[in-house]
């Protein structure tokens, strides 16, 4: 053996990577295949894809990637995989998908009408989580699925994630990790487990025990790659596979991010922000902290569920002249915007935005805000307080785990995710945190914590710790501007903190409209 690799498959909402890894955090070889098309729209707001779509996805990338690396292919360790969250699929007693596979991007919402006991119901209002917990089903596809195709459902005799699905596939059996579950299926993350039947918080998502995969701990072999599998995909026949976990689980730990005093921000389609601790607690009250891809730890986690996709409906809407600028240079949209938004004064001027463009399960009644317009305001101005207000509410999460679960101060951030290729938002994030941020040697940051992941599976390094040290090298750091963070520290605790519980009875009564509007009552 030469030196012992990992090869990883990174499954992201637009792409899909399969890398070879070595122990220094070096990638020996990449792949990459973009999704055509990322998504269906059978409907306006559904986004629905084939789950053999992602199999032949990877079949794309593996293939050529051990074509080119044969000389390789004997110094490779195991597989590790990581995948994008709360994408069900739905299989028959032949194991065949009943339907396509319903993405986490998908807007469509069940009408909750399998009821919840009197009791659990009642208890849920009591403790004040009766919005999150009607949220959270309206989001369960399983509901929606029952509600809208019963005939489909009546079929149904396994319900996954589509990692699951393509593990499925790859190792000829119904096995996945438990830190690869985040998502609205019923798993009890603190004991890495299914909930049993009829448990209060199982009840929620309306799937039975029995349609569940088993759960093979983070870190054991799931199985090996069958002879099918390696035919479709040139992956070697017998090859180990690790049980790993999701995108941003392998992220934090690819950022090096093991430690209550190092925070992870994601700038992804959904940005985050994550903490990682080894005993569990809830991240916020009846909210789960997730399995990480570290064995024995978990991540703290709070998402801004549209994110940087902001960005790019920006872009969309506003952002012709831009566009045209970006063909030229062929580069993108975005890119050419940030240049605009550096002529902006931190604060732009007074306008602050509260990100809430889709309901998240902290605040499921909260939607965006924008205050502080003037005459004097245009819309680079407004490009800019978007990523000003994703800071801001990334920090309040953090900060919130500081004071409530860690009780320990962040002292420095690690960044990724496809803002984090801007030195102007880095610089932004900064400034708005306080704290010093830094991106690390690849931006590829998912996969290499899937590859980390793999290493501390195979016994190569002893401890965690030891695989961030050998792996995980930082790049450029970015010091906070102290007069900006003045700037922003003003606007954070005296705007920005106050908009919500101010605006919380107006969300309220909204809601009540779009019911009222809903049943043509006025």
């Amino acid at each position: 053996m030469k030196e012992p690799l990992i090869l990883t498959i990174d499954f992201g909402t637009q792409s899909v990577r399969a890398g070879l890894f070595n122990k220094k955090g070096e990638i020996v070889a990449i792949e990459k295949i973009k999704y055509e098309p990322v998504y269906n729209s059978p409907k306006p707001g559904y986004a629905e894809q084939d789950p053999y779509f992602y199999i032949d996805s990877l079949a794309k990338a593996t293939r050529p990637l051990i074509e080119k690396n044969k000389d390789k292919v004997d110094d490779i360790l195991g597989i590790t995989m990581s995948f994008f969250r709360d994408s069900p699929v739905i299989l028959d007693k032949d194991n065949k998908p009943l339907r396509p596979a319903i993405l986490w991007l998908d807007q469509r919402r069940s009408d909750a009408k399998r009821p919840l006991s009197f009791g659990r119901k009642t208890l849920f209002k009591l403790v004040g989580m009766g919005p999150t917990i009607e949220l959270n089903r309206k989001r369960t596809m399983a509901l929606w699925i029952q509600e809208n195709e019963p005939e489909i459902w009546a079929k149904v005799d396994k319900y996954m994630n589509l990692s699951t699905f393509v593990t499925m596939q790859l190792l000829g059996d119904y096995v996945d990790s438990p830190a690869s579950q985040a998502g609205h299926i019923p798993i009890w993350f603190k004991k890495r487990k299914w909930y049993k039947d009829g448990a209060l918080k199982g009840e929620i998502y309306g799937v039975e025990n029995k349609l569940l995969c088993k759960l093979v701990p983070v870190g054991e072999v799931m199985g090996t790659i069958t002879e099918e599998a390696s035919k479709k995909t040139g992956l070697p026949v017998g090859l180990k596979m690790f049980a790993c976990g999701s995108d941003k689980s392998a992220e934090t730990f690819g950022l090096g991010a093991i430690d209550k005093e190092t925070a992870a921000v994601s700038y992804g389609t959904a940005s985050t922000v994550e903490i990682t601790v080894d005993k569990y607690s809830d991240a916020e009250p009846f909210l789960p902290a997730y399995p990480s891809v570290v064995p024995g730890y978990y991540n703290l986690e709070v998402q801004i569920y549209r994110g940087y996709w902001m960005l790019n409906w920006f872009a969309d809407q506003f952002g012709t002249a831009e566009k045209l600028e970006a063909e030229i240079q062929n580069t993108l949209a975005v890119s050419v915007l940030d240049k605009e938004m550096l002529k902006i004064e931190p604060g732009c001027n007074g306008l602050v935005l509260q990100p809430y463009w889709g309901p998240g399960l902290r605040r499921p009644l909260a939607k965006g805000a924008i205050i502080g317009f003037s005459d004097s305001h245009t819309r680079i101005h407004l490009y800019r307080a978007i990523i000003e207000g994703i800071a801001f509410a990334l920090r309040e999460g953090m900060e919130f785990f500081e004071k409530k679960r860690t009780h320990k101060k962040v002292k420095r951030i690690r960044i990724s995710g496809g803002g984090s290729q801007s030195d102007a938002i880095c610089q932004i994030t900064a400034d708005i945190f306080g704290l010093p941020v830094s991106r690390i040697q690849t931006y590829e940051c998912s996969s290499l914590g899937c590859a980390m992941a793999g290493f501390l599976a195979a016994k190569e390094f002893s401890s965690p710790q030891e695989a961030v040290n050998a792996m995980v090298h930082q790049s450029i750091e970015f010091k906070p501007n102290l007069e900006n963070h003045r700037k922003y520290e003003y606007l954070y605790n005296k705007v920005y903190m106050k908009m919500f519980p101010q605006l919380k009875n107006i969300y309220s009564d909204l809601k009540h409209y779009e019911k009222l509007i809903e049943e043509k009552k006025i």
